[in-house]
């Protein structure tokens, strides 16, 4: 099931629109692969990509809640850490196990729908309070 660029996703920053929009192409393109059976030789470049967004993603989502002086910072940030662990985890378990079914499996449910979920519920809170606060 590929994942749909939506107008409930959008938070209305263009930078962080185009992150999240990037991250979404990135999660299409495995299970593009998974679908014609490849998704065990894409999961590396996927898990390296990832590994590099979350970093710069986070730092930037991060950075305009503190210039916005957004209200929930630490919570959204505390979200953002658990995240970081999460991704930690699976890179681990690609470096003790190699590309397993069931490692691209988690990379769907435990990065692509928790990062979709994020989106909706968390980051068009902070989108809000910027576009509040411009």
């Amino acid at each position: 099931m590929a994942y749909k660029w939506t107008t409930d996703l959008e938070t209305g920053n263009p930078t962080i629109d185009r992150q999240h929009k990037e991250l979404i192409d990135t999660i299409n393109h495995l299970l593009d692969a998974c679908s014609q059976g490849k998704g065990r030789a894409e999961i590396a470049s996927t898990l390296q990509f990832l590994d590099n967004y979350i970093v710069r993603h986070f730092g930037d989502e991060e950075a305009l809640q503190s210039r916005y002086s957004y209200p929930d910072i630490v919570n959204h940030k505390r979200y953002h850490e658990t995240f970081k662990k999460t991704v930690k985890e699976i890179v681990n378990e690609f470096q003790a196990g190699g590309a397993t079914i069931v490692l691209v499996g988690k990379v769907n449910s435990a990065i692509a729908a928790w990062l979709i979920n994020h989106i909706k519920k968390e980051d068009v809170k902070v989108a809000a309070h910027i576009k509040q606060r411009s």
